[in-house]
């Protein structure tokens, strides 16, 4: 099925609250840090800088909007109690059944049914709200690697979720949770390695362990 190049973004503001995930879950930690980011930004840029953050959609069955990127910035706006953001829809497809939509959205990588254990759930899973995504200190870890020059910053899609698998198999979650500046030190150690170089964005010099 071919996505029309003529749909352009909605230019009017649309309620988070009607906004479906795509992801099951977040790191809180980058929740937290964009929600700071947004305290700090001057009260007359608010309408710019909301403008300038297009959230990336797809409108599906009953015309309900399925965002399929920025969750973290969606669900830091939410608990900052703004009530609308813009969206930039990528393809229109509320004519498709339930069942049709969401194995276009999976083939598409607009889907990502992982919990908070990294295992893959059915689509029926998905919360239906911006405010019920959980927690992955993993994905927490990740991000904070990228930002600490771990790995570089690239456009494949939710390449953050794939370095926290990889980390989810090699540093304990307890340690995340009770030492996250330990756990970051040996997460960034492990990036560099060889082992990490089949993910987007390695960094680290082949051969090197």
């Amino acid at each position: 099925m071919a996505i029309s190049n003529s749909i352009q973004p909605i230019l009017h503001p649309v309620r988070i609250r009607d906004l479906r995930p795509t992801q099951l879950t977040v790191g809180i930690r980058e929740v937290h840090r964009k929600r700071e980011q947004w305290r700090q930004r001057p009260r007359d840029e608010a309408g710019g800088f909301l403008g300038a953050h297009m959230i990336p959609a797809v409108i599906g069955p009953d015309g309900k909007p399925w965002i399929v990127d920025h969750h973290h910035l969606v669900l830091a706006l939410h608990l900052e109690s703004v009530e609308e953001v813009m969206i930039s829809v990528l393809a229109k497809l509320n004519h498709l059944p339930r069942k049709r939509f969401f194995a276009f959205m999976d083939a598409h990588n607009w889907l990502h049914p992982y919990d908070g254990d990294g295992k893959r759930r059915d689509w029926h899973e998905l919360p239906r709200r911006i405010d019920k995504l959980i927690d992955d200190p993993y994905r927490s870890l990740a991000g904070e690697v990228r930002r600490a020059g771990g790995y570089a910053k690239v456009p494949t899609p939710y390449s953050e979720f794939l370095w926290a698998d990889f980390f989810r198999d090699r540093i304990k979650r307890k340690l995340i949770e009770t030492h996250f500046t330990k756990a970051l030190d040996r997460a960034l150690r492990l990036a560099q390695t060889s082992a990490a170089a089949h993910l987007p964005g390695w960094a680290g010099v082949d051969g090197e362990d």
